[in-house]
């Protein structure tokens, strides 16, 4: 199963009437190009749950890079203009540990 698909799952695993009209996910560009992806963790089994900040790249200025952290009950990632499926992975894979 892709990425994609995966996290489609997972959203609608959150979604019960009232969660989807608060909270979401949020997937942007960044200006440096890359992309950004935003999760809301808040009322979902992974508010609690801690996660290691990942960093990988020299520079932002690099093509291929990515940053993920867990902030304000948020998963956030950027990572450069090839990296959005491994800003997914990441993730994805840990909320599939706290399953």
């Amino acid at each position: 199963m892709d990425e994609l698909q995966q996290l489609q799952d997972w959203y609608s695993s959150q979604c019960n009437g009232d969660w989807e009209h608060t909270y979401g996910v949020k997937i942007d560009t960044l200006d440096n190009p890359g992309w950004s992806i935003e999760i809301d963790l808040r009322e979902t089994e992974l508010t609690e749950r801690s996660f290691e900040p990942l960093s990988r790249g020299d520079t932002e200025d690099d093509s291929d890079w990515i940053r993920c952290k867990v902030e304000h009950e948020k998963f956030m990632g950027a990572g450069g203009c090839n990296n959005l499926a491994e800003l997914l992975r990441a993730f994805l894979t840990w909320a599939a540990r706290a399953a």
